[in-house]
């Protein structure tokens, strides 16, 4: 069960490795917040030395043990097995989304994440399917850190976390409120836990396993890449995709999910 001293490896557990494969809501019915805008990369990124080096760490990490692993795992399963389970990870982060929809005012969305997570954990089968979609109940993918931006909170300095990548002040702080908010940790073990976060590690890797190998090709610049495609991503659900202001000059950015 739950345990004081296993605090800092939950909230490992808890953070999604790639926040950014989530459907987006539409924006809430009251007034929207003021579109954030993107900063200016090289000026976002004042440790970038640093940052390049656990960025590199980060990157062997993948090459020579997620990716074989994943590589194996996608091979074993089929696609629709593997979409299945990425439902089932996201049905857990339920507490989370709905709370940050409260916290941001957003209590029509917050309406429909409790309708959904009904739903897809009765007809969906703990979650594994996703049948709340179909019925007009959409994910939205809300945390901490987009709270905090919405109400107003700049992003701070990029950094790039050991394992978990790209992030930033803001977010990596949001990382904490959002631990307190998953309910998993206080009623299964720890290291059932640990299991589950390795099963959905290595599951998120298979489904993009040609995304990332494309991207790695096409980039002059990885670590920029990835960088730029974290803030615009970020940006974008802050603003609920809204069309931000300040962003001409950003070059195209890689998207998992097309989009």
């Amino acid at each position: 069960m739950w345990r004081c001293g296993d605090s800092t490896l939950a909230l490992l557990l808890v953070f999604l490795a790639s926040p950014g494969f989530a459907q987006m809501a539409t924006l809430p019915s009251g007034p929207p917040a003021k579109p954030e805008e993107v900063p200016a990369s090289v000026e976002n990124d004042p440790i970038e030395s640093v940052n390049r080096k656990i960025f590199w760490f980060n990157d062997k990490l993948d090459v020579y043990v997620l990716e074989p692993v994943a590589k194996g795992w996608h091979w074993v399963l089929p696609d629709r097995v593997e979409t299945s389970i990425t439902n089932f990870f996201y049905n857990l982060r339920f507490p989370i989304h709905t709370l940050n929809d409260l916290l941001q005012g957003k209590f029509k969305d917050a309406g429909i994440d409790v309708g959904r997570f009904l739903v897809n954990t009765t007809v969906g089968v703990a979650g594994f399917f996703d049948p709340a979609t179909g019925w007009g109940l959409p994910l939205h993918w809300e945390d901490f850190g987009q709270t905090l931006g919405w109400w107003g909170v700049g992003p701070g300095p990029y950094i790039v976390l050991p394992l978990l990548g790209p992030s930033d002040l803001r977010d990596g702080g949001g990382l904490i409120v959002d631990s307190a908010a998953s309910v998993t940790p206080f009623f299964v073990d720890t290291y059932i836990l640990l299991g589950a976060r390795a099963v959905e590690i290595v599951n998120t890797r298979a489904l993009y396993l040609e995304e990332v190998r494309k991207a790695k090709e096409s980039a002059f610049d990885y670590y920029v890449f990835v960088r730029n495609a974290y803030l615009q991503r970020r940006l974008g659900y802050i603003n609920d995709y809204q069309e931000p202001t300040g962003t001409e000059n950003l070059e195209d950015l890689y998207h998992p999910e097309g989009e």
